[in-house]
């Protein structure tokens, strides 16, 4: 009997569902909460980006950040959640896995998953369902499970 596992996520936090090949139903497996990612920029940022010195000349220019304080904490919780897919998919705890999140938020748990995790990805489904009533899922699932 097929096991598979919803990771219903955004940067705020995370659902995860099971579901089995016989029942249609779907199970709360964890409830992980990240409340970290409800800060907004503003909240995150102590000051202003460095100033440096031109490698040539006597002028000085601000220091650009590649990512702003809300993506970086959006990328470690992904990360976070990739860890927690691993480990499951290696105590076998799972035979698929569909990844449900907002496009930039899916493309960082893509991204994140070990080659044997993401190998046990069957669907994804770009949409933000974190915010959706447990009893309204399956309606948003029909396409993936």
């Amino acid at each position: 009997m097929a096991t598979t596992w919803i990771l219903i996520a955004h940067r705020s936090g995370a659902r995860v569902y099971q579901t089995l090949a016989t029942n249609a139903g779907l199970t709360l497996v964890d409830n992980i909460e990240h409340a970290q990612g409800r800060l907004q920029n503003h909240e995150l940022e102590t000051d202003r980006p460095g100033r440096s010195h031109d490698s040539l000349g006597d002028q000085r220019h601000g220091m650009s950040t590649e990512q702003s304080p809300t993506e970086h904490l959006a990328i470690g919780f992904a990360a976070e959640l990739a860890a927690r897919m691993k480990t499951a998919h290696e105590a076998k705890r799972f035979d698929k896995l569909v990844l449900v999140a907002g496009p930039k938020f899916l493309g960082h748990l893509r991204d994140e998953l070990d080659k044997h995790t993401a190998a046990a990805v069957s669907a994804s489904l770009n949409k933000d369902l974190g915010e959706i009533p447990e009893h309204e899922l399956a309606t948003h699932l029909t396409g993936v499970l």
